[in-house]
């Protein structure tokens, strides 16, 4: 694991997820507001080393920690890590996500099933739980708030391509209404953004790296999205400005 020196932060963000795509650029986006911020990663671990270099040469702190969201021990001492090096979290964005190559329902097997569902939707349980419990006021915390990274497809349902994905952050979006609902007496806001169509690795993973630009026709603004412009959204959520906001799903995703 990577880390910077003391001094720390008062606020401290876990970007999970975050070595590419939309959470490498929450997580400099994070950085560059002021917050401490925990990268987690699975596999890759130059990415996230790289990245913690560049905020810390940027003058922000970082540190790097590999966890596989789909285990609980893993998130168990991801959250442990985060408290021994930097502090009490106040901010969690649950950006950890994959989905598999195209195919049609009848070709999925329970394997992949497992796979997705486990990393989408029981690693977003289980860092919102592990959040929840520190950020808590009745558990003596100072409150803060989540951002669950969803996706346009749960509302598409992404038919002929991956109906699992769809399925997994449909969920996401439920845990962010239900959650928010409950612990919003506890000092914690829950919110939510669903990308669009946005220019990440994701589709590559998907067998189709050039995903965006065929469906470019179908977006009102007639181009894909940059894993900034749903960074920017994430950071508002997560800031003073959206005080009021929570259970909100916020579609990041060029009107589609």
């Amino acid at each position: 694991m990577a880390r910077v020196p003391e001094p720390i932060s008062e606020k401290i963000a876990i970007v999970t997820g975050g070595s590419r795509g939309i959470g490498a650029a929450t997580a400099r986006a994070l950085a560059r507001a002021g917050y401490a911020v925990a990268i987690n990663y699975r596999q890759q671990q130059d990415e996230a080393t790289a990245l913690v270099k560049e905020i810390v040469n940027s003058g922000g702190r970082a540190i790097a920690v590999q966890a596989d969201v789909s285990e609980e021990r893993d998130v168990i001492r991801l959250f442990e890590a985060i408290d021994k090096h930097l502090g009490c979290v106040c901010a969690l964005v649950n950006n950890a996500g994959v989905l598999e190559h195209q195919m049609r329902l009848e070709s999925m097997s329970a394997d992949r099933l497992r796979r997705i569902f486990s990393v989408n939707v029981i690693g977003s349980f289980l860092c919102c739980r592990e959040a929840v419990r520190r950020m808590s006021l009745r558990s003596g915390g100072s409150g803060g708030s989540i951002v669950n990274v969803s996706s346009g497809a749960s509302r598409y349902g992404s038919p002929g391509e991956y109906i699992d994905y769809a399925a997994s952050k449909a969920a996401v979006d439920t845990l962010t209404i239900g959650l928010a609902k409950e612990v919003a007496e506890d000092g914690i806001r829950v919110n939510a953004v669903r990308p669009g169509l946005i220019h990440t690795g994701i589709h590559a993973d998907g067998g189709e790296p050039d995903r965006v630009n065929r469906m470019a026709a179908t977006i009102p603004m007639k181009r894909g999205g940059t894993p900034e412009e749903v960074a920017a959204t994430v950071c508002w959520l997560l800031s003073e400005d959206a005080s009021y906001v929570s259970g909100a799903i916020v579609d990041v995703a060029g009107g589609r």
